[in-house]
């Protein structure tokens, strides 16, 4: 697909001076600055990325709604991921308010810092997730294995709610372990209403590991969702804590082209397209 430009579907921006932004902390040094979309492309276009997908990294309305300005003035951000307080009583109403909002294209509750892996189903409005599905917002759950389960019960409580598992799930790599996690998303992958983002990877990774860890890892997620149903994203800045911009995207192309080069357009742009419902012209 070298004629054909690439969708980042999982990147993030943040401003330390916002009053909002309380991650990163200044114990994580590498991270603790201003990333600004002059700095994601400096990064991406470089590596034939044309369009992205903007995620929240604040659990705050004011973080979405400087993600939307951001949006609104560079027309390189495809969609915005944002965040609502889904266990609000207003939550409902919330949520179709952002989804006038023109690129917003999807909610994320950050579940992995909950400490009840079941928040999802205890404590948000069904009303609100309800919202989200007839307004079409994709629901990006950040999860770890232990809410992989959760998940497959949201899904089928929800049928008509778009379910995108970040970062894959996030399997413990450093660890070598597969079991729960191999297990969760295959479950997972039955139900037709869920996808699965290929990003994250490394940053699951042990800093000895060699890059080829992850290659098993990959297979799995493409083996069970199937090319229609994975999307590629970077994580960056994130992923910078442990590897290059440009690596983690080659290390995805390569493993991709020895598996199926036919997909490469589907998992790199075209399911991004399709997913998130991105109608911006881009490149």
């Amino acid at each position: 697909m070298s004629d054909v430009g690439i969708i980042d579907a999982h990147q993030h921006l943040w401003q330390l001076g916002r009053p909002e932004c309380r991650w990163p902390t200044p114990a994580l040094k590498p991270l603790y600055r201003d990333f600004t979309p002059e700095d994601f492309w400096a990064e991406a276009s470089p590596c034939g990325v044309v369009g992205s997908v903007l995620v929240q990294s604040q659990p705050h309305p004011d973080d979405t709604r400087y993600l939307l300005t951001l949006a609104e003035h560079d027309p390189r951000i495809l969609g915005v991921v944002g965040w609502v307080d889904l266990s609000a009583p207003a939550a409902a109403q919330a949520v179709h308010e952002l989804a006038d909002e023109p690129w917003l294209c999807g909610i994320r509750p950050m579940l992995q810092d909950l400490d009840e892996a079941d928040w999802i189903l205890r404590r948000a409005r069904p009303e609100a997730l309800e919202a989200m599905a007839e307004r079409q917002l994709v629901f990006d759950a950040l999860v770890t294995p232990i809410h992989l389960p959760v998940i497959d019960e949201l899904a089928r409580r929800h049928p008509s709610l778009r379910i995108v598992v970040d970062h894959g799930g996030k399997p413990a790599i450093g660890r070598g372990e597969t079991g729960s996690w191999e297990r969760g998303l295959a479950v997972l992958a039955r139900r037709p209403n869920v996808l699965c983002k290929l990003s994250g990877l490394a940053t699951e990774m042990a800093p000895e590991q060699p890059v080829e860890a992850m290659d098993a890892y990959i297979d799995r997620i493409l083996d069970l969702f199937g090319a229609e149903r994975v999307l590629w994203g970077s994580d960056w800045p994130v992923l910078t804590l442990t590897t290059r911009y440009s690596d983690w995207l080659e290390r995805a192309r390569e493993r991709i082209r020895w598996r199926a080069p036919a997909l490469e357009a589907a998992l790199f742009r075209n399911n991004a397209l399709e997913i998130y419902r991105l109608n911006r012209s881009i490149g």
